[in-house]
């Protein structure tokens, strides 16, 4: 086997994996690069493939950073099959037909207020591709092996952190290689725990947080404390969330502290994404691959009031008094929230909650590190807002925990490549790798070819 990475490498973006056999040419995830200018660029330019070459793209989970970029590789020729759980199958439905409504939207914004270079703006992809990629979706069954051709083979394994969330392991007669995707955390609120996984010839795995441990205390305490010294100034607290994974561990907690009386019950809440709308509805067709029981799942959802128009939408930011509004996306770079943005950001009374990890070049990474003003829509906002952020919420397991994880393992990978991090990220990871499971570890280089021996 030959592995050349075309994404993920130097950032958490893009997570593209292209497995070369002797017959078979097989992608494992298939993202969209976002963050800095310069990584959001790689999304026009070729792939150093031809699409049609493409026998099969294996997919570990639905989040866009994974899946995105598969309505235009299907725009590009490919017509092989996708292969997932259900659950991700389920969730790209949404996130795929939600991203490219979201950049159809971009490119009429950027054209109708001429703030675009490119005369006219186009979108990368439209519904009509994201909706031609859905048809090529195949659901497989956790652990249940099956043929890829020749002597290829591929089976799904549970990684925890979202719903459907899998580690792809592909192996032929010589050789295997397991690719970990995102991973889960052994004690998350929501989701159950990754699968331990006890041998593989070569490992892909993440490095999030190859840097960083989780703060230990319990995330309602801080979440409680945000909330309350909000309502005291009369402010109103705004939440970048994803709206898969997150918007549900988010909701769930807001239940938690109405329930014990320890933030006011009659606060209002608003979801203010149709798309983390669909997808917290689908957990109930997933029982058994989350921890909350039905009535637990049934509180989380009726937790918030649920924003249906772009009319309910806009009266948010003119109503008064305070609240709690949860909208799309996560790191700030697109949909309802940065409307949002533009009114609470100027107000010291508010608060910007920020619920996991921002990838740099991003509005929320910006926001974090200090930035007195962000650029919304071609014009510059102050930012006066208090900035917070919950990480212990991150489904994404930390250093601690993936060291954990890969201690499961009863024989050393040949080789371990370090991949979806920030350089720092994965260099330490790497680093504590070497030291404490005296594993071979590598860091690849963006468009790197390796030889799977």
């Amino acid at each position: 086997m030959q592995l050349q990475f075309l994404g993920a490498t130097g950032t958490v973006t893009g997570s593209k994996y292209l497995l070369q056999s002797d017959s078979k040419n097989i992608l494992v995830d298939c993202g969209l690069f976002q963050g800095f200018k310069q990584l959001r660029l790689r999304n026009w330019r070729p792939m150093p493939f031809n699409p049609k070459d493409i026998d099969a793209v294996l997919l570990t989970h639905a989040h866009i950073d994974h899946s995105g970029y598969l309505p235009l590789l299907v725009k590009q020729g490919f017509k092989g099959p996708i292969y997932c759980t259900s659950g991700t199958k389920d969730l790209c439905e949404i996130l795929l037909l939600d991203s490219a409504k979201l950049q159809e939207e971009e490119a009429e914004y950027s054209n109708k207020y001429s703030f675009s270079k490119h005369k006219p703006a186009l979108p990368l992809y439209t519904r009509d591709d994201a909706e031609r990629s859905l048809q090529q979706f195949h659901a497989v069954d956790l652990y249940k092996e099956k043929s890829l051709g020749g002597d290829l083979r591929f089976h799904l394994l549970p990684a925890g952190h979202i719903l459907g969330a899998a580690m792809v392991y592909v192996n032929n007669e010589e050789t295997s290689i397991l690719f970990s995707g995102d991973i889960g955390r052994p004690h998350d609120l929501v989701m159950r725990a990754p699968s331990a996984v006890k041998n593989a010839d070569y490992l892909v795995v993440e490095s999030t947080y190859g840097n960083r441990t989780h703060d230990p205390s319990d995330p309602l305490d801080k979440l409680e404390a945000i909330i309350n010294r909000t309502i005291q100034r009369g402010g109103k607290v705004v939440i970048p969330t994803f709206a898969v994974g997150r918007t549900q561990s988010l909701l769930y907690c807001i239940h938690l502290l109405k329930n014990r009386r320890l933030i006011p019950q009659d606060l209002p809440v608003y979801l203010n994404s149709p798309m983390a709308e669909e997808a917290t509805a689908i957990f109930d067709n997933h029982p058994g691959e989350y921890r909350l029981t039905p009535e637990q799942t049934e509180a989380m959802c009726r937790t918030a009031h649920i924003v249906t128009s772009v009319e309910e939408s806009k009266s948010l930011n003119t109503r008064k008094g305070p609240m709690i509004i949860l909208a799309g996306s996560g790191m700030a770079t697109g949909g309802r929230v940065v409307h949002h943005l533009k009114e609470v950001a100027p107000d010291a009374r508010n608060t910007i909650l920020f619920s996991g990890f921002q990838a740099g070049g991003t509005r929320g990474a910006a926001m974090l590190d200090g930035a007195r003003e962000i650029k919304i829509h071609g014009e510059y906002v102050p930012v006066r807002a208090e900035i917070a952020i919950i990480d212990n919420l991150s489904a994404h397991a930390d250093a601690n925990e993936i060291l954990d994880w890969l201690r499961h393992f009863q024989n050393p990978p040949k080789q371990t490549f370090i991949v979806h991090g920030e350089p720092i990220a994965a260099d330490a990871l790497r680093l504590r790798i070497e030291e404490q499971l005296n594993w071979q570890t590598y860091v690849p280089d963006y468009l790197e070819k390796v030889e799977l021996s």
